[in-house]
């Protein structure tokens, strides 16, 4: 068996001739026929070279990997008690899931409240519009994505440095529109942006509050990378201050150029060359522009660099390490990064926890950590929080809050045209009937909930079911607050789980409550 996926796969729009016949090990057909046309990677990579490298139409889609790993979230159960009740009064008006309380902080210095322990990871493509406004309803943190003044066509650059984005100022006023006092919306800077000055324009003219610091590429430990159509673009992006390759303004390269020869150009995001002087010198010189909430968003890189992290974190009072794992992303990478490159999130939670806990012992102040790769459903939320309790304080859900915000827009849609699809014909024909979450966002907008896009309200209310799942199972465990879940609320069903996580499998448990209780 091969944990990875074979050459044929819908990122790439590429397919295997002979699917059910393929050597694990290349990942190829076990026969190779000198008639096929080439529909597999190989077979695109032979017509268009490293383009191959990328996943298909980055614009129009989101990725994540295809990898089968050796470990992952469904190798745990949820534990379940029917005594007690932590978080409330212990009678059977009180114990209900409707009264799990889920809300929480933000902020070490300046805190806020979110109505759910979720954090909408960085995205600047796709319905971010949706995303952004979604995240407002929902009353939860979201964060604005790198290189967004890269692609703004209407930056404006003084002496290298940012001084109007409009690009940016829409993101945040998508937010900003729906805004009821819950969450925030985060501006991250990767290395490119901060040679801009985007964190500084987004404090100083729009009155950004909270920030985010990069490291590399997040779940994918590589620089960003865009291909570039044309010369003008490329020199265009050269001028902004970006590595461009081969070199736009390098005379015998235009030339090339013109006569159709040598390589395509590239953009490629430079990585952060950083260290502890460094990072604090910048943390302060951020809190003294005005920002209140200073966040990192790292990925699962070598273990000794998480610490390194995680302890700058500690010393410069840092409101929240994001760590991003694999199996998650939005597809901005090449497509064997995201399928082979990085941990997965039980490892990774796992390695995290084991690093604050001697912290802890060692008396640094715990930095508050996101988990992010992966996570869809509440099951996800419930488990990852109890894994990493009492340190993992939010869940990063990242492509498949995506995914709602775009099915929402796209139901919405299909109604105006009166064309609703056929699954959901059961529910009615109008935005009113179908859009189920509607009444609440009347309470909470009036009517302002009739014109809010669909794309908002189809996030605002998947967030809707994540929050009332997450309470259904901490009622399970008689647990109503969101400081009561512990890792005792989880159970791994595999050697492996047990031996990654430090958890007692059921056996185990069960022999010492025996011999505690009997």
């Amino acid at each position: 068996m091969s944990y990875s996926p074979n050459l044929g796969s819908s990122i790439t729009n590429t397919k295997m001739r002979t699917p059910n016949n393929i050597s694990d090990f290349s990942g190829m057909c076990a026969v190779c026929s000198m008639n096929c046309t080439g529909s597999c990677e190989i077979g695109l990579s032979a017509l268009r070279g490293s383009e191959a490298i990328y996943p298909y139409e980055l614009n129009n889609n989101q990725f994540a990997s295809e990898k089968t790993y050796p470990l992952d979230f469904s190798h745990f159960s949820i534990n379940g008690r029917v005594f007690g009740a932590k978080g409330c009064p212990e009678n059977s008006y009180s114990v209900t899931f409707p009264n799990a309380d889920i809300s929480c902080d933000f902020g070490v210095r300046a805190k806020i409240k979110l109505k759910a322990p979720i954090i909408l990871p960085a995205m600047a493509k796709l319905n971010w519009k949706d995303y952004f406004a979604g995240a407002a309803l929902a009353g939860v943190l979201v964060v604005i994505g790198e290189d967004v003044a890269g692609k703004d066509k209407n930056l404006v650059l003084e002496n290298g440095r940012v001084v109007s984005s409009p690009l940016i100022e829409e993101m945040l006023g998508a937010f900003r529109d729906y805004d009821r006092g819950f969450g925030d919306i985060i501006l991250q800077a990767n290395y490119d942006d901060e040679n801009l000055g985007v964190l500084d324009y987004g404090i100083t003219k729009l009155g950004v509050k909270s920030v985010e610091l990069k490291f590399g590429q997040a779940a994918k430990g590589i620089q960003g990378m865009g291909r570039v159509k044309t010369i003008e673009e490329a020199l265009a992006l050269q001028e902004k201050g970006y590595i461009v390759h081969p070199d736009p303004s390098d005379p015998v390269v235009a030339s090339d150029y013109i006569d159709g020869k040598g390589p395509v150009f590239e953009k490629i995001g430079k990585l952060p060359v950083w260290n502890e002087e460094i990072l604090s010198s910048r943390i302060a010189q951020l809190r003294k522009l005005g920002a209140e909430r200073i966040c990192f968003k790292t990925g699962p890189f070598a273990t000794e660099d998480i610490i390194r992290i995680l302890k700058i974190a500690s010393v410069n009072d840092i409101d929240l390490v994001t760590i991003d794992t694999a199996g998650g992303g939005s597809g901005n990478s090449p497509v064997k990064m995201m399928n082979e490159w990085g941990i997965p999130a039980v490892y990774q939670e796992s390695i995290v926890y084991n690093i604050l806990k001697k912290m802890e012992s060692r008396n640094y102040r715990i930095p508050a950590v996101a988990i992010a790769g992966g996570f869809a459903m509440e099951d996800h939320v419930l488990k990852s929080l109890a894994l990493g309790a009492p340190y993992v304080k939010l869940i990063g859900i990242g492509r498949a809050a995506m995914a709602a915000a775009l099915s929402g827009k796209k139901v919405g849609e299909l109604i105006e045209e009166g064309n609703v699809p056929k699954e959901y014909q059961r529910f009615g024909n109008t935005k009113e009937a179908i859009f189920g979450e509607l009444p609440q966002l009347r309470k909470l907008y009036g009517e302002r909930a009739n014109q809010m896009s669909t794309g908002a309200v189809g996030l605002y209310s998947y967030i809707n079911r994540i929050s009332d799942g997450v309470k259904q199972l901490m009622a399970l465990n008689r647990k109503f607050a969101l400081e009561y879940i512990d890792r005792s609320d989880i159970v791994p069903l595999t050697d492996i789980a047990a031996r990654v996580s430090g958890i007692d499998d059921p056996m185990k448990s069960a022999e010492k409550a025996i011999d505690l209780f009997i």
